[in-house]
């Protein structure tokens, strides 16, 4: 596919504000050169690396780089807007501040990585891996069905839904079906975000907000709930077995379907 069929594609997942991940880009061919191939090398990728500045940073926008190996470098601040990294290795790579909107990483190794005030605006991340990734403060309106975050930070990140602004549909991020196992969300913004049958395990959740979001058949066993805001938040069969500070979670009451989670 070329890249200007790819882009109008991109085109269909923007405005599709409740398809899941496969209707969204069942019109993409995922094993086209443009989507599994790769443009350029680690070593042409390092040389632009090395040019780069603050005032001029690395331009990757709509290159393709898919099955590359990039584990460790650094990427910080690079622009990788509509990039194709599809079952690219980024383990242990640095891409704080990194621009990754409409980037796709379907099948991505991001283990280990940073991505401290990265920007993931739109892009498609579906079964990424993200273990022990840190994206603290970073912007996640991104399409993470079926991805790993085990012991991961998205601390103080925004995830949710900005209601102001959504003239190409809800945007936000989606974890449907995700490991979280773990997680550090701490005051992080999950509002509206879809978590259904996302696994919560261990995560902690302290201060954030789960306004409106979807935790239909999620799994929030042993997590952290102190100040954690449930106001609206759907949480029919979602599982809240013995987590911790459910007395000092926020709008518990507030939830829709409460009466339907699981306790024990």
């Amino acid at each position: 596919m070329k890249a200007k069929a790819v882009l109008t594609a991109l085109g269909v997942v923007l405005a599709a504000p409740a398809a899941n991940a496969q209707d969204m880009m069942r019109d993409v061919d995922l094993t086209s050169p443009a989507m599994v191939s790769a443009e350029m090398s680690r070593a042409e990728v390092e040389t632009v690396l090395t040019k780069a500045s603050a005032a001029a940073p690395a331009d990757f926008t709509g290159k393709r780089l898919s099955g590359l190996d990039l584990s460790g470098l650094d990427m910080s601040g690079a622009i990788l807007r509509a990039a194709r990294l599809n079952r690219t290795k980024l383990a242990g790579a640095h891409l704080d501040r990194a621009i990754l909107d409409q980037a796709w990483l379907l099948e991505a190794d991001l283990t280990g990585a940073s991505l401290k005030g990265a920007n993931l605006f739109a892009a498609q991340m579906a079964r990424a891996r993200l273990d022990g990734a840190d994206l603290t403060g970073a912007r996640i309106a991104a399409d993470l069905t079926g991805a790993s975050l085990v012991g991961a930070s998205i601390a103080e990140a925004h995830l949710g839904a900005d209601m102001r602004n959504q003239s190409m549909g809800l945007m936000r991020a989606v974890l449907r079906s995700a490991n979280l196992a773990g997680l550090n969300a701490r005051n992080a913004d999950l509002s509206r975000v879809d978590l259904e049958f996302a696994s919560l395990k261990g995560a902690d959740l302290t201060g954030a907000s789960l306004r409106s979001a979807q935790l239909g058949g999620a799994d929030l066993s042993g997590a952290t709930v102190i100040g954690t805001d449930f106001e609206g938040a759907d949480l029919v069969s979602s599982k809240l077995i013995a987590p911790i500070g459910l007395d000092r979670a926020k709008n518990l009451d507030k939830a829709r379907n409460s009466e339907r989670v699981i306790r024990k």
